[in-house]
């Protein structure tokens, strides 16, 4: 009788061991090596998404993220952003370009390139992240962490707010929403579509949404997706990806 209640008592804190509280700060680390997102911050990525072709070399600090695509014209333009700042090159001739056409050339570049790799980026330093209640979406546990910005550090959009839905047992994102304030502001939710990894990196289409009624709020968008109050508005696919992990410096 001892000995069983010996191993009753082992069984139940095994148990309860098991089901660790983790802070939303360990669920995006863990989210980061289930993806392969480590593996961004030294890498060469291209991709073609909608009519343009992206690129971004990001290795030991440094970036330089680009879209290169032909104008109506049929010339060449190169939009580049480096850590010195934004470029923009036609036929490969430097052109100036208005500051506030800059910014937002800048601001769309940096949306892309962003939304490519998540959840790299998420442990920047003017990142902050904050763990919602659990939900289940079609009978599939989640993690539901929200996420804001500094305005220090956060770029233009540092007041839009995301969600992340990050699965309890493979730690992967499969469903992210976001609240906008640019261009009269509004709120997106996306849902897996398709996923594959190249060179241990995992990339994400998705299917896009936005609220029938612009009074549901944020945190309460994944309970209007399974209630069929979500419009799809279009799809996020990236094509013809490519990756090379580049080599780190050595310490």
């Amino acid at each position: 009788m001892k000995y069983l209640f010996i191993l009753l008592v082992s069984f139940l804190t095994s148990n309860i061991l098991s089901q660790e509280v983790l802070t939303a700060q360990q669920i995006i680390d863990k989210t980061m090596m289930a993806s392969g997102a480590n593996k961004v911050a030294n890498s060469e990525i291209t991709f073609k998404f909608r009519d343009k072709k992206y690129s971004a070399v990001r290795k030991n600090g440094q970036f330089k993220l680009a879209r290169l695509f032909k104008n109506k014209f049929s010339d060449t333009e190169q939009d580049q952003l480096t850590n010195d700042g934004y470029a923009k090159y036609v036929n490969g001739h430097e052109f100036p370009v208005l500051k506030e056409k800059a910014k937002s050339n800048e601001n769309a570049i940096n949306s892309v390139h962003y939304f490519s790799v998540l959840p790299y980026g998420l442990n920047d330093s003017a990142v902050h992240k904050k763990l919602l209640p659990s939900v289940e979406i079609k009978g599939k546990e989640y993690y539901k962490i929200e996420v804001t910005f500094s305005e220090n550090g956060g770029g233009e959009d540092f007041e839009d707010v995301f969600i992340y839905w990050i699965g309890k047992k493979d730690f992967l994102i499969d469903y992210l929403a976001y609240a906008y304030h640019t261009n009269g502001g509004g709120k997106r939710f996306r849902v897996l579509k398709e996923q594959c990894v190249k060179n241990g990196i995992r990339f994400v289409d998705y299917h896009n949404y936005k609220p029938l009624n612009t009074a549901i709020s944020l945190i309460d968008i994944d309970k209007a997706f399974e209630n069929n109050q979500l419009e799809k508005i279009s799809e996020i696919v990236l094509e013809d990806i490519e990756v090379e992990i580049l080599a780190t410096l050595e310490k």
